[in-house]
């Protein structure tokens, strides 16, 4: 995971990033409020950032308050650096936007403990949302099934009585006979998808599709020349 430090003391700066990187994180350093705004703004935005709260351009508490009031497509978790302490001023960290709050000199076993809980909760937030969105797509993908529903079974019908009434040497025999299969395996599918009550996914190629076998639990029926 990627985090920012938005920081103008360099010492400061170098150790924290030695610290995050042995942590295994992707650290981008920035010694300014308007540098952090702007690395913020790019397509691999950090999801996480420690930013202290008196720096050049947009202290901390303004950073927050502007970060938040920009539609962000990724979930942010801030936490501000300062070593104001009294109740007040965590009292204006908090309602400027930051989600935690930790005093300097700071402890660096509660500071990891912090990080982790941000790090937990951009997680959390990122799964819910993909879960979201892809069930959104299974209930939409279910409407389009159930209407495909009844034309698919007045084209297996035709094919089927079409069937019947041919002789199997008739060249267009297996024409039909291979519609009819196919019509088989789309119903097959659309039931699968309209059967789908967890969410499942498998790899393919570089993204993640939905596994209608495991989604779709041992409901359906698994004939392949069953009627749609």
């Amino acid at each position: 995971m990627k985090i920012l430090i938005a920081e103008d003391d360099t010492v400061s700066c170098t150790m924290l990033e030695a610290v995050l990187t042995k942590w295994g994180y992707t650290v981008i350093c920035t010694d300014d409020g308007d540098a952090a705004f702007t690395a913020f703004e790019q397509d691999d935005a950090p999801q996480l950032a420690l930013l202290d709260w008196e720096m050049p351009g947009l202290h901390g508490p303004d950073l927050c308050r502007k970060l938040r009031q920009h539609k962000h497509k990724d979930p942010l978790y801030l936490i501000l650096l300062t070593s104001r302490n009294n109740s007040e001023d965590l009292v204006q960290g908090l309602e400027s936007g930051a989600d935690d709050y930790v005093v300097k000199p700071y402890n660096m076993a509660e500071l990891q403990a912090r990080i982790n809980v941000g790090r937990r909760m951009i997680v959390l937030q990122n799964e819910m949302r993909e879960r979201e969105r892809l069930q959104g797509v299974v209930e939409m993908a279910g409407t389009v099934c159930h209407e495909l529903n009844q034309p698919l079974q007045i084209v297996s019908g035709h094919s089927e009585i079409l069937l019947m009434d041919m002789d199997k040497n008739d060249p267009h025999f297996q024409t039909v006979e291979i519609i009819k299969k196919n019509i088989s395996r789309i119903g097959k599918l659309t039931r699968q998808i309209m059967q789908v009550t967890s969410y499942q996914s498998k790899p393919y190629l570089k993204q993640k599709i939905i596994d209608l076998d495991q989604a779709a639990g041992s409901r359906h029926n698994t004939n392949p020349n069953e009627q749609p």
